[in-house]
């Protein structure tokens, strides 16, 4: 709501514009007043909204007109005067003010200002005042109400500015077209929004207990019984489907606020939206959906305590079925009060757990979230105001420690980490994701055009960590490995190859010396092992690299067979300890006793790889070169995967 109110008095010569704003100053009527005003500030501790007001006198004087013209572009509401004992004056309001204020561009509240009641003689009221005011009012949309009033007598003078102050703050054209008497759809799906989130059951009604908590959220005070079933009542009577035995419905719920503006109580209305973060456009403001955070360099965002338990009850109580996981009706319910399922454009559901059927799990959605936040933490914020959190968003977020800060400290504090995928087309990069998330393996090649990314929880020594891994396709394959932004994004490098294809292995490779990577911790994949082992063309075969790196040699997977390797666990365990994986972070004094601790290992394992493979022995009477190395591959990734433990 905005703090401070410019209201600017105008009219005709002689209606009483300065009068009115010496009388509210002084409380004292003072006569003949000859000359403008100076500008008037109150302060905000002396105003009914608690905001700062400035009043402004004005001349109709031409003269004046350039004057005059400035002020009106810089008012938030006008107040244009008349004078009751002269029916010119009011006549001109829809001849000559009105349009006058269009024709400059000006959008801003008005209020028709009747002064002199006095003159009237003992009874000053008017009870035709609505039926001469109506026309003009449907005539012209800016005008919010009408208030006669008498300078000399100090009669309704603060009731004219008080009218004013409240059309900007309070303004009705937004909620409530007065020609039809309905509330503008805009008001309507307002309301529908702040309704839902209400109904904290999901049932459809506010009962009791939902009313006093959004009384209490909107006017800090709760409904006494009496008061409950009075405005059930009221309700009852008028809108009769508006309420039933268990409480109120979303149709009493607009009934409700659609009677308090016509009784002239927008205030309610108005504390109610901007409660539920509504600006004065009826759009949800930009300081609530977004409010600042600051997220350092090396950085990077995740859910607190805060943000994982306001998801999980946000699953809870949209999982109508209880199943334990959300289907696509059960989805579109959940995200009914936010501009839809932010990730509509992504291969979701496909990117986190899912149930044979494709409903998210409650680990898959948690995950989900988890993912959102490490990637793009603004749409998290967005979304848990769209989606009901309750107090400042900010807190159901954590900023992390820099990563540089993390490593010496030598304890990671983060819980979710973020790994890049690169590997030649049909490695089996996609193949790679899926497993993951536990979706069926395909032997189907499809390139990966969009990007794709999935997330799972992992368990690292009784603590529950995510993993999020990102397909990286050839045609971002630059952007990602020159961007040192994008680079420090994530946490480790995950290379892919394909054991059966001769060039696989080159493609990564190659990309490793094009790009300066050595700095991130990086883990060699070498997929498809289920397949006949061929060499690979290049200067070096892949253990050799990776031991010339001082890295594990490649760990050998096969999606189709379900062998893994620990292959996911070893990624997150890299992520919490950088150093183990990272290239040449080894050769300093400890690099020899790391190194003949991995050999003694390799030698022993190597032994009983060659003893009990059949498949070895076959592959050694075509090829002896391929089986050495190949025994020594599967010997060391045993090894090494002890090492990354």
């Amino acid at each position: 709501m905005r703090r401070d109110v410019r209201i600017l008095l105008v009219g005709d010569e002689g209606v009483g514009k300065s009068t009115l704003i010496t009388s509210l100053i002084k409380e004292v009527f003072i006569p003949n007043v000859q000359h403008l005003v100076p500008e008037v500030t109150i302060p905000p501790e002396v105003t009914p909204e608690n905001v700062t007001m400035h009043i402004t006198d004005s001349s109709a004087r031409p003269e004046h007109r350039e004057q005059l013209e400035a002020e009106i572009r810089k008012a938030h509401v006008i107040c244009i005067v008349y004078a009751i004992d002269d029916p010119n004056t009011f006549n001109r309001l829809p001849l000559y003010w009105l349009p006058y204020i269009r024709s400059l561009g000006v959008n801003v509240p008005a209020v028709l200002v009747g002064n002199k009641i006095d003159l009237r003689g003992d009874d000053v009221t008017n009870t035709s005042l609505e039926d001469e005011v109506i026309p003009i009012m449907n005539e012209f949309k800016e005008v919010e109400t009408c208030v006669e009033c008498s300078a000399k007598q100090l009669l309704n003078v603060s009731e004219v500015f008080y009218f004013a102050q409240k059309a900007v703050l309070h303004p009705t054209a937004p909620l409530y077209d007065s020609r039809e008497h309905i509330l503008k759809p805009q008001c309507v799906d307002a309301l529908s929004r702040i309704f839902k989130l209400c109904d904290t059951d999901k049932d459809g009604i506010l009962n009791d207990k939902e009313l006093n908590e959004f009384q209490r959220k909107c006017f800090n005070t709760p409904l006494q019984q009496h008061e409950l079933a009075g405005v059930k009542e009221v309700v009852k009577e008028h809108e009769p489907a508006g309420v039933n035995d268990t409480g109120l419905t979303e149709l009493g719920f607009a009934f409700l606020h659609s009677l308090f503006i016509q009784r002239g109580r927008l205030e309610t209305t108005w504390t109610v939206l901007r409660k539920f973060g509504y600006g004065d456009d009826l759009s949800l403001r930009e300081d609530f959906l977004l409010p600042p955070l600051e997220v350092p360099h090396e950085c990077s965002v995740e859910l607190s305590p805060h943000g994982y338990q306001f998801f999980a009850e946000l699953f809870q109580a949209f999982d109508k079925d209880k199943d334990g996981a959300l289907n696509r009706s059960e989805l579109d319910a959940l995200f009914n009060t936010s501009p839809g399922n932010p990730w509509a454009t992504t291969a979701f559901p496909h990117t986190t757990i899912t149930t044979e059927a494709g409903s998210v799990t409650l680990q898959g959605w948690l995950a989900q979230w988890s993912m959102t936040t490490l990637i793009e933490y603004k749409t998290t914020l967005k979304y848990l105001a769209y989606l009901g959190y309750e107090g400042d968003t900010r807190t159901a977020l954590k900023v992390t420690r820099p990563k540089k800060v993390d490593r010496k400290k030598a304890k990671i504090q983060r819980n979710v980490f973020l790994c890049y995928v690169f590997g030649a087309p049909s490695s089996g990069k996609t193949s790679l994701l899926k497993a993951f998330v536990n979706k069926p393996f395909s032997e189907k090649y499809q390139p990966t055009i969009e990007p794709f990314n999935v997330v799972n929880s992992v368990e690292m020594k009784g603590v529950e960590k995510y993993l999020v891994m990102e397909e990286i396709g050839a045609s971002r394959e630059a952007e990602i490995l020159s961007g040192k932004q994008r680079l420090e994004a994530c946490d480790l490098l995950c290379f892919v190859y394909d054991t059966s294809d001769v060039n696989s292995f080159g493609y990564v490779a190659s990309l490793r010396e094009k790009y300066k990577i050595d700095h991130v911790p990086t883990v060699f994949a070498a997929t498809k092992c289920e397949l006949d082992l061929v060499t690979q063309r290049y200067e070096v075969q892949p253990d050799v690299y990776c031991r010339n790196l001082g890295l594990a040699v490649p760990l050998s997977v096969s999606v189709k067979q379900h062998q893994m390797a620990d292959l996911y666990h070893i990624l997150t365990g890299v992520a919490m300890n950088p150093t183990i994986a990272t290239p040449g972070s080894l050769k300093d004094k400890r690099e020899e006793a790391w190194l003949s601790r991995h050999y003694v290992t390799v030698s022993l394992v190597a032994g009983a790889v060659i003893l009990t493979s059949f498949a070895a022995y076959k592959l050694l009477k075509q090829h002896p070169t391929i089986l050495a190395t190949s025994a020594q591959n599967m010997a060391t990734a045993a090894a090494k995967k002890r090492e990354y433990l």
